[in-house]
């Protein structure tokens, strides 16, 4: 009786995909299952959602919004084996800064400052300028040498020789 219940098996097999939400980094490189996968420069910015589709011998990254033609897809690797793997596709660091120098974008437009300057500082970027700004700056310490809080604490540096008002 169950023998005629039973169904032959579907020509095609079925597919199990795990699917998570990962960020990805400044290298374009997504972390999942302890290994790190690529991802286009040009398509993702720094710490954008992907989605990772991951089959038993596949991996795919998806953006999680679709682009002009709709397309969601960004790559496909074959799934590492183990673990601390970093599969890399080389076209996929296209675009990304070369390191030759620290101003180096992967933008056509230059950045902008943050703000302006608006205290007519120098430089801006610099420590007395951010000094400047801070109210802290504004206040008044009183200076005194550390022997002051030796005293008052009953400590002194150790020395090798005895100090005069100590007996030898």
């Amino acid at each position: 009786r169950d023998h005629m219940a039973l169904r032959p098996l579907p020509t095609t097999p079925y597919v199990v995909t795990q699917r998570h939400l990962r960020y990805v980094g400044k290298d374009c490189l997504v972390a999942f299952d302890a290994n790190l996968y690529s991802v286009p420069a040009r398509k993702v910015r720094p710490r954008q959602l992907v989605e990772v589709r991951a089959t038993k011998s596949q991996i795919t990254l998806h953006s999680t919004v679709p682009d002009a033609n709709g397309d969601t897809l960004l790559a496909i690797h074959c799934r590492a084996v183990g673990r601390g793997a970093c599969i890399v596709d080389e076209k996929h660091w296209h675009g990304l800064p070369d390191g030759r120098n620290r101003r180096t974008t992967t933008g056509d437009i230059p950045p902008q400052p943050r703000h302006q300057n608006a205290l007519g500082e120098e430089t801006a970027g610099s420590l007395m300028a951010l000094l400047n700004r801070a109210a802290a700056v504004r206040v008044e310490v009183g200076r005194r040498p550390l022997s002051v809080y030796d005293e008052l604490t009953g400590t002194r540096p150790f020395t090798t020789h005895p100090t005069p008002e100590e007996p030898s």
